[in-house]
């Protein structure tokens, strides 16, 4: 959605929906092919990706006009400002900034070495995404008036054409769009494999497992695109952000809790990646999560309930498989 209004910032005339599918049919037939062709696809367009952020930045820090005056030392008022449910909603889009850091650990049966090199690729991964995050944020903040991008999508567009100019504006707008594809490419390989895992430990959702010649979950990927495509027709952009950051953020939330079922059940495995900075990392994180989930909760009830609704919807599934499988396995 995000890339069809870039695009569409530079090509008025053009359709933001069907723009948007026709990213989503592309890609998801791109990572059907071949392993080979899925990998080179996503190498390309994150090393793209890469370059053209950092090309961005140095354009409109070194050659914008009228640069804004910024002061990053605490202000009288923003401790309220922190605590405030504003603040917590908003978590919700910087959470969704750095959707992906973790999504390495969904291809963990296709790395070499996982016990060793996925620690190192997560926290590389996390520190890059950290930096460049701060990077742009620094450069929309500097180059324009924060009035201008509110309510804005294509803020990259609003901020290139205040430090550049129109014409300029509209370059940096598709640039942006090219470089929002690797974001797409990303989770439309990544997340089948989290569908491929269930229909490998579920009967019932056993044709999600499926795979081509290549080892590619190919009715995983297309069930995905479905599903996207179903998304960006029927919603809006903040009503898919919120909702799908929600259901994120409730998943998490029970994941960093396991850890402390796991210490308490004393299921430690020798040799096993452990938490650091246990028990006080993980409260810390529960805490800011409740906290943001409970104030979405409030403000957004419609996206909230859906999404609690769907949790609730998985948990009865994965409760009947789970004894049906026990049953099988009893006889």
């Amino acid at each position: 959605m995000t890339f069809a209004a870039y695009l569409s910032a530079v090509f008025p005339e053009l359709n933001r929906t069907w723009a948007a599918v026709s990213l989503v049919l592309i890609l998801t037939l791109a990572h059907c092919l071949s392993r080979r062709a899925s990998s080179s696809v996503q190498q390309i367009f994150t090393a793209l990706k890469l370059l053209l952020i950092l090309l961005f930045c140095a354009v409109i820090l070194i050659w914008g006009n009228s640069p804004q005056s910024l002061n990053f030392a605490p202000q009288a008022g923003d401790g309220q400002l922190l605590f405030s449910g504003a603040f917590a909603v908003a978590l919700i889009y910087v959470n969704y900034a750095y959707t992906g850091w973790n999504a390495a650990t969904y291809v963990t049966g296709e790395l070499e070495n996982p016990q060793r090199n996925l620690p190192v690729v997560l926290a590389v991964g996390t520190a890059l995404v950290l930096l460049l995050y701060l990077l742009l944020n620094y450069t929309f903040l500097s180059a324009a008036p924060i009035s201008s991008m509110e309510g804005k999508l294509e803020i990259g567009v609003v901020v290139a054409e205040a430090a550049l100019g129109g014409s300029a504006g509209k370059v940096m707008g598709a640039v942006l769009a090219v470089l929002l594809i690797s974001t797409v490419s990303a989770m439309t390989m990544a997340g089948p494999r989290v569908l491929q895992m269930i229909g490998e430990d579920f009967s019932v959702f056993s044709r999600l497992a499926n795979c081509n010649n290549q080892g590619i979950p190919v009715t995983a990927v297309l069930f995905q695109g479905v599903l996207a495509i179903f998304f960006i027709i029927s919603a809006t952009f903040e009503s898919v952000l919120i909702f799908s950051s929600f259901v994120l953020a409730i998943n998490t939330l029970f994941t960093v809790f396991g850890v402390f079922i796991l210490r308490f059940k004393k299921l430690n495995i020798a040799g096993a990646y452990k938490t650091t900075a246990y028990p006080v990392a993980p409260i810390i994180y529960l805490s800011v999560t409740l906290w943001t989930l409970a104030y979405v909760l409030i403000s957004r009830p419609t996206e909230a309930l859906i999404g609690l609704g769907i949790i609730a919807v998985g948990g009865l599934i994965y409760f009947f498989s789970a004894n049906k499988i026990e049953q099988d396995s009893g006889r």
